[in-house]
């Protein structure tokens, strides 16, 4: 048996968007293991195998079988790559999403590259039930059927371990401060002994849980102000505006900005932000 007229490009578009649907929809961790391993062992790679061998003689079925899956690992191993740099980072929505808009547009590529070749030329997925193909085995086969074997063992424990461990993703909290005209640039550098300076802090909680900061401002060393019960959900952006006001005359006045987690936190949560600042009488 034959599939026809890219049946199997179509289909894997259809479950994948399907897939997507369910996994932002039902968001339970046994689900998305098993409805994340078919995104990661198999999809991305048949989708690119085809893109780049459309033409049936290309290359043997066998060699087709091992590229699906291995073109699967280093295809999910770039994606991660370039997740890891992009504001949204590795989470279990957008590895998914990630993997999901690949799979579309490579299997675009596919359709397209296959269509432009005579019928005949075209590849297609078969399968055979001849009782002769199952006796007949040869050494080769089998050989081949253990190493697909291993690869699938070793991309299902890549699909747990990207389902099952990036769950809420990366971890950090966002720490900065901006002038009152929202630019680095105008940041107080120079000022008189008495005159109130005043910048901006900014907190953006992105530790997938309920938090409490505190964020203190030391001038040489000593405390000069304090923002207590900074209180965000998951996912909350908190900006307001802090004044010093230096009480010595002095060129390079280092200015901290002290992030603590909680109202008991001793030491800094994240490296202290400083301004270097000149004062005169």
């Amino acid at each position: 048996m034959r599939l026809k007229n890219d049946e199997e490009l179509l289909a894997i578009n259809l479950l994948s968007i399907a897939l997507m649907l369910i996994m932002f929809f039902l968001p339970s961790n046994i689900l998305r293991v098993i409805l994340g391993i078919p995104f990661v062992i198999a999809f991305p790679g048949y989708a690119l195998m085809v893109a780049l061998f459309p033409r049936r003689g290309d290359i043997s079925n066998t060699m087709r079988t091992v590229l699906t899956f291995v073109l699967s690992i280093v295809v999910i191993a770039l994606l991660l790559m370039v997740l890891n740099y992009t504001p949204w980072g590795i989470r279990v929505e957008t590895i998914f999403l990630s993997i999901c808009i690949f799979i579309i547009v490579f299997s675009t590529i596919a359709v397209y590259r296959r269509r432009v070749l005579p019928l005949s030329d075209r590849f297609y997925i078969e399968f055979q039930f001849a009782k002769s193909d199952w006796l007949g085995r040869t050494r080769d086969k089998i050989l081949s059927g253990i190493l697909v074997l291993t690869i699938l063992a070793a991309l299902g424990t890549l699909g747990y371990a990207i389902a099952a461990t990036t769950e809420k993703g990366q971890k950090f909290t966002e720490f900065y401060i901006t002038s009152s005209e929202n630019k680095t640039a105008g940041l107080p550098d120079n000022l008189k002994v008495g005159e109130e300076a005043r910048v901006i802090i900014g907190v953006n909680n992105n530790e997938y849980e309920v938090v409490s900061y505190r964020v203190e401002v030391r001038m040489n060393n000593v405390k000069a102000n304090e923002i207590d019960g900074i209180l965000l959900e998951p996912g909350e952006k908190w900006e307001g505006e802090v004044e010093f006001t230096p009480q010595l005359a002095g060129d390079n006045q280092k200015v901290e900005f002290c992030l603590y987690r909680g109202k008991d936190g001793r030491q800094p949560y994240l490296e202290p932000l400083r301004l270097w600042v000149d004062v005169v009488p």
